[in-house]
């Protein structure tokens, strides 16, 4: 996965020993995933068990990135290791308050989210981050309780909380709100403001095939898309110019400063196996535990299947993950991976100007479809754009 790494990017896996891997070690097995190991001796070249990245090891951290969400290869990066942290964290384990420099995340956040959303308040995404709509949801929550509305989950606010949740049904009313409010912006495109995401750029070129690199490839689709769909009068915005390559952080900072209604972020993919090639799309969820973007997941599915429809692309279909990018972003943000750069029939599509244009125009549809109210839609593959707006 050609995932943006930043550049002070950490691993551990199998095989590593450590302090490191001592304290993954910790966590797995406060988490219930991992048995503490024998007590042993070092031998004078061997690490302890407890300092291993062993077989046990290795099974529980896929274990865990498979709940979680992640890419379950084994391998504890940046992602799994903030996983890792937050998973430690349970509803009424700590205070938690609004700190604009720093917030607060980890899953009580997402639990009281949840809660929140559960009895008719607005926390936004449940995205386990205590950002300003949770903290104002938590403000509303106490003023119809009577306390103070200081928006900061203390333990008077969670004892009421506790209280009140009990009498709680479940359900998915964020499902319901993102569809109100997908009905309430209308179907037209002029007006919208969408934030494009060429992965990678400037020295970092990304992933390298049969003369082609990734960061090219995603730039020139990305000036391809913003002329089209400036064109049908949505406000575009690029997280990097052709010649720069931000930081994961820098491009969902600047994405979440525009108050777009929609984030596309593109890349390519490539794998050691020469035959593996597609086109697939990630959304923000995780399935496991019941969360995701409703709006995110409808247009990760709309434009999988106009590209694979309109590029002649393996499907790859399209998945919940819990990545960074698609989580810290205010609006819905998928990313679409646009072909294999290691597999010779993809290479060689992408190489073409006319797959380029196609794969454009398959991603202005999406957008396109994704306001549409289901009596005017179209199926897959058969809806026209104008060249200009409406």
């Amino acid at each position: 996965m050609s995932q943006q790494r930043p550049s002070h990017a950490y691993s551990w896996k199998l095989g590593d020993t450590g302090p490191a891997v001592a304290e993954i070690r910790f966590k797995l097995t406060l988490l219930g995933l991992l048995a503490e190991p024998p007590t042993q001796r070092p031998g004078r070249h061997l690490p302890s068990a407890e300092s291993l990245f062993d077989l046990d090891v290795d099974a529980a951290i896929r274990h865990f990135q498979q709940q979680r969400g992640l890419t379950a290869d084994g391998i504890v990066g940046p992602e799994t290791y903030r996983h890792l942290n937050e998973a430690r964290w349970q509803l009424g384990d700590r205070v938690l308050n609004y700190l604009p420099s720093s917030m607060q995340v980890g899953d009580d956040v997402a639990q009281l989210q949840q809660r929140l959303l559960d009895m008719g308040f607005t926390p936004g995404r449940v995205d386990g981050i205590y950002g300003p709509a949770t903290a104002q949801a938590v403000g509303e929550f106490q003023r119809n309780m009577g306390l103070y509305p200081d928006c900061t989950l203390g333990p008077t606010t969670y004892v009421v909380l506790e209280r009140l949740s009990r009498t709680v049904v479940g359900g998915t009313p964020h499902v319901m709100r993102e569809t109100e409010m997908l009905r309430h912006s209308g179907p037209a495109l002029t007006g919208k403001v969408i934030v494009i995401d060429p992965g990678h750029g400037g020295p970092d070129t990304g992933l390298r095939g049969y003369g082609l690199n990734e960061a090219d490839i995603v730039w020139d689709v990305t000036s391809r898309l913003e002329g089209r769909l400036t064109a049908l009068g949505v406000r575009t915005y690029l997280t990097r110019t052709a010649d720069t390559a931000p930081e994961e952080a820098e491009r969902i900072r600047f994405a979440n400063r525009t108050g777009a209604n929609l984030m596309i972020s593109l890349h390519l993919e490539g794998h050691t196996n020469p035959t593996v090639g597609g086109v697939a799309s990630y959304y923000y969820g995780d399935d496991s535990r019941g969360r995701w973007s409703h709006t995110g997941k409808q247009f990760a599915g709309l434009a999988q299947r106009e590209l694979v429809a309109r590029c002649g692309l393996g499907d790859l279909r399209s998945h919940a993950r819990t990545w960074t990018m698609l989580r810290a972003t205010t609006m819905p943000c998928v990313r679409l991976e646009l072909g294999y750069l290691t597999h010779a029939g993809d290479a060689e599509r992408l190489r073409s100007p006319e797959t380029r244009a196609q794969a454009v125009e398959a991603i202005a549809v999406a957008v396109q479809r994704v306001y549409l109210p289901p009596e005017d839609d179209a199926p897959t593959g058969v809806l026209r754009l104008p060249l200009t707006r409406v």
